[in-house]
């Protein structure tokens, strides 16, 4: 197994601890304001805590990961409730926010702490009712909880050794559609999108010719935000990577990415990455 080097861990802490101070400065103007511009400030604190989420896994921090995970479903809850639930939620947000900034801080005892009151408040906040329907429209619900049939695949991979090892596995889970670049990725996902049939998976390289992974996940993220798609109920992107372009995946993260899987790629860990984030069975 691949052990991250120091200097890598260093920066990623100082990071998710500016990172999580910036949340922390969201969240209280979301307490001062309300529900005013409430729900662009949920979107940038989801995307500071989805960061920190990234890296724990690959530094090995699961009780980061833990905690970061539970935060990330609170804030998708209030951004789906049209900050209905902001009220009880913003102080539990807070102290959540708060502790996961300790963790950080003490990075090298983090999988010892104690977080289960935290996380029983903050399971608390889903079972607050739903926000009554808007114009005879209840707010969206997660796309892919919706999924019905096999999946929709996108794999994008300019290597043709790997493109035919995932392809072969990810065939056998849905229709698997293929992209040699960035660039060709971006288009067939748009294309997709118009035919009301878009894609519940995207597997992206990233170093590839013409347009790179992390632009082209930029702008997939751009189109599903223009259709109006929840921040966390859309494609679901995996990237895959060598170690020495992890610090590009956690730049993937800003653009909430799912997950990662380094090269060359176990099949055993995809398909577990797919059981958790599409509720494969």
């Amino acid at each position: 197994m691949y052990r991250p080097d120091d200097n890598l861990l260093i920066d990623y802490l100082a990071e998710s601890s500016e990172l999580l101070a910036g949340a922390e400065t969201e969240l209280l103007t979301m307490e001062r304001e309300g529900a005013v511009s409430a729900r662009d400030r949920v979107k940038r604190v989801f995307q500071a805590v989805h960061w920190v989420r990234g890296g724990a896994s690959f530094f090995d921090l699961p009780t980061v990961d833990e905690l970061a995970h539970r935060i990330e479903d609170t804030l998708t809850l209030i951004h789906a409730r049209n900050a209905a639930t902001l009220p009880d939620s913003i102080g539990v947000l807070l102290r959540a926010i708060d502790r996961l900034s300790e963790l950080i801080g003490h990075s090298e005892t983090s999988n010892q702490a104690d977080i289960a009151d935290l996380a029983r408040e903050l399971a608390s906040l889903a079972k607050t009712p739903p926000a009554p329907v808007e114009n005879g429209v209840a707010p969206a619900d997660d796309r892919q909880a919706r999924r019905e049939g096999p999946l929709r695949i996108l794999l994008v991979e300019d290597d043709f050794a790997c493109r035919l090892l995932l392809q072969s596995f990810l065939s056998r889970y849905g229709d698997c559609h293929i992209a040699v670049n960035g660039r060709e990725a971006v288009d067939a996902f748009r294309a997709a999108m118009d035919s009301e049939r878009s894609y519940d998976l995207v597997c992206m390289d990233i170093m590839m010719p013409e347009m790179d992974g992390p632009t082209a996940v930029r702008h997939i993220r751009g189109l599903e935000e223009a259709q109006g798609t929840r921040f966390n109920g859309g494609t679901k992107i995996f990237m895959t990577t060598t170690v020495k372009e992890i610090k590009e995946v956690f730049r993937c993260f800003e653009q909430l990415c799912d997950a990662y899987l380094l090269k060359p790629i176990d099949l055993s860990q995809l398909l577990g990455k797919m059981k958790c984030h599409l509720s494969l069975q």
